[in-house]
């Protein structure tokens, strides 16, 4: 470990093992350790996990396992590539940023906060996504996505930009929101109706919708260093559920 001065803390992670890693990861923010830096991850799992504090940012150099963030509660962690499978899982605050693209199931059942990943999102991402008072999740996805974005939402807001995509193609994949029952999705571009989910359908978007747009994608476009002031107006497609009980007529109440 290596301190850079006043409270940022280096940490060289080649050829630890994860849990030696996560270890000392939790013992220096609770020495105090408010920015650290870990350089040459390479697959460690679990990074983040659990961890408090709206005060604390990790910056990671390298690729991290999966995991990442799972339970997180307050602190920012900033990727500087791609990241593993099962990041954000079921992360209660704080904020994630991703400067590559992801595996699958990122965000799954994320209850706040905020993930934003500059690139592509693999298969089920967002799923079981909720949100509850002033708890309220965000994925932003700079590129695309795969099957099954969205499914189950009850909460939270999707966002999939397709940048540097051919725009007359999907940015999504199929079965988008299946089961969803709660939060919004916006999709740059368009969307086929064999895409989604029997439980969503397609709106235009009123200026509600654009204001909140502009709101979390001018964070984004700060956070990942992107001038994106030329898509605020493109076209977005909003998909919302059209009923609270998808499954109602399977039960007998």
């Amino acid at each position: 470990m290596e301190y850079l001065g006043g409270s940022v803390l280096r940490i060289d992670a080649k050829g630890i093992h994860y849990k030696e890693l996560n270890e000392k990861i939790n013992e220096v923010v609770l020495s105090g350790a408010k920015d650290i830096v870990l350089d040459n991850i390479n697959g460690q799992r679990y990074i983040g996990d659990n961890l408090s504090g709206s005060d604390v940012k990790i910056t990671i150099n390298g690729v991290p396992g999966n995991d990442l963030a799972a339970f997180m509660d307050g602190p920012t962690i900033v990727v500087n590539a791609n990241a593993q499978d099962a990041l954000c899982n079921t992360m209660n605050s704080g904020k994630v940023v991703i400067h590559g693209s992801v595996g699958d199931i990122a965000g799954y059942a994320m209850r706040g906060g905020k993930l934003f990943i500059k690139n592509n999102v693999g298969y089920r991402s967002g799923i079981h996504m909720k949100s509850y008072k002033d708890l309220f999740p965000v994925i932003i996805v700079g590129g695309t996505t795969g099957d099954f974005f969205g499914e189950y939402m009850a909460g939270g807001m999707g966002i999939v930009l397709g940048l540097n995509s051919d725009l007359k193609k999907s940015v999504v994949g199929n079965y988008i929101g299946t089961g969803m029952h709660g939060g919004v999705i916006y999709l740059r571009g368009n969307v086929e109706d064999y895409q989604l989910g029997k439980e969503i359908k397609k709106f235009d978007l009123d200026d509600n919708d654009r204001a909140a747009l502009k709101k979390h994608l001018s964070e984004f476009a700060a956070d990942l260093n992107l001038d994106l002031k030329d898509i605020y107006n493109d076209k977005f497609v909003k998909l919302i559920p059209y009923t609270h009980r998808p499954y109602g007529k399977l039960y007998a109440y």
